[in-house]
């Protein structure tokens, strides 16, 4: 069956098993020592043009996130995140589990909105009692966000000016980094970026990978003892390689972002499928499209189509996502097609 489920439900990209079998029988030192993870990070150096960026290879996004955020803020800090970023709703508490409170702010349509971050801050700092709360050490964003939103430069730079005002970092989540960085909607590429936040990662296993994500210190200002916190959070890969190969394939000709490339046209393509067929598709700009189906509609596409219920509408809708990557194909176009035409079947009651 066609599945729009995840853009990590099928295994690596051609050119990444390649570079696997390639290299497979030369020996290497561990723990990200190996040659490959070195030409990775220069790589990476060259494409986000910070020659002096400290950059660490670790499996999963979860993880990475745990690892950064307990890094970066000290025990009794916590770090502001909108309600719907992933941290707060897809990682059961795994930033909560090392210490660290997850606190939200409002969610509009994925974004973080810079004056409830700046209206936060400085509630909390004019507090008389602010010695009992939460110190808000950091700011989280998801880039694209997690409803495939996309921000534009002059929201980043003036979330990162208030971080900068209030003495605090700024850490990008970007599991699905290319799709956000390849939106039509996008208008700032890597290299700007990676000046404006204190860290962030490089998703690979939401981009062709079959695992591993790449964490940048764009500065060369990783927390002190980086290296040791990663093992303390056993997040250290003896056998780094298996990540450094990876980035290694996915930064040399382009094909990360051929990859991402590839997936935002699908999806494209995918939108136009369903609003063509009259159903409320709603604004993503990324490989992940958020379609409203009635209850019916859904039962019936789910015999054809594998995708995701996201969340509730009301009784009798529900909201569905369907995620395109670098395996979506002309035909699982048509098979998508040839399945949403059978819920256009008029006129049953709950359409």
């Amino acid at each position: 069956m066609t599945s729009f489920e995840s853009d990590y439900n099928n295994g690596a990209h051609p050119e990444i098993l390649r570079k696997f079998i390639e290299t497979n029988a030369i020996q290497s030192a561990s723990y990200g020592y190996d040659q490959w993870s070195e030409s990775a990070r220069d790589k990476i150096r060259k494409a986000t043009q910070c020659p002096n960026a400290a950059i660490f290879f670790l499996a999963g996004g979860t993880q990475t996130n745990a690892t950064v955020i307990d890094s970066l803020i000290a025990s009794y800090e916590g770090t502001l995140a909108v309600e719907t970023a992933h941290i707060n709703v897809h990682e059961s508490g795994a930033v909560e589990a090392f210490g660290h409170k997850v606190l939200t702010l409002p969610s509009h349509n994925g974004k973080m909105d810079a004056n409830d971050l700046q209206t936060y801050l400085k509630a909390y700092h004019t507090n008389p009692t602010w010695e009992h709360m939460v110190y808000p050490g950091m700011v989280y964003l998801t880039f694209p966000t997690e409803l495939g939103t996309v921000y534009q430069a002059d929201e980043i730079d003036y979330i990162h000016t208030i971080c900068q005002q209030y003495n605090i970092p700024l850490f990008i989540d970007g599991a699905r980094l290319g799709y956000g960085l390849m939106s039509d909607e996008c208008d700032f590429d890597l290299p700007w970026l990676a000046h404006h936040c204190d860290a962030f990662y490089i998703g690979g296993t939401k981009v062709g990978a079959l695992c591993g994500e790449a964490v940048v210190f764009s500065q060369g200002n990783a927390p002190r003892q980086f290296f040791t916190i990663v093992k303390r959070h056993g997040a250290l890969l003896a056998k780094s390689r298996v990540v450094g190969v990876q980035f290694d394939a996915l930064f040399t000709g382009n094909l990360y972002f051929h990859i991402a490339q590839h997936a935002v046209e699908k999806a494209l393509q995918l939108r136009q499928i369903f609003t063509d067929a009259g159903l409320t598709v709603r604004s993503s700009s990324t490989n992940q499209q958020f379609v409203e189906l009635s209850n019916f509609q859904m039962e019936i596409l789910m015999q054809h189509i594998l995708f995701e219920i996201w969340e509730p509408i009301d009784e009798t809708h529900t909201l569905c996502r369907f995620v395109t990557s670098w395996a979506t194909t002309d035909y699982d176009m048509r098979e998508l097609i040839n399945a949403v035409k059978t819920i256009q079947l008029p006129k049953h009651k709950n359409f």
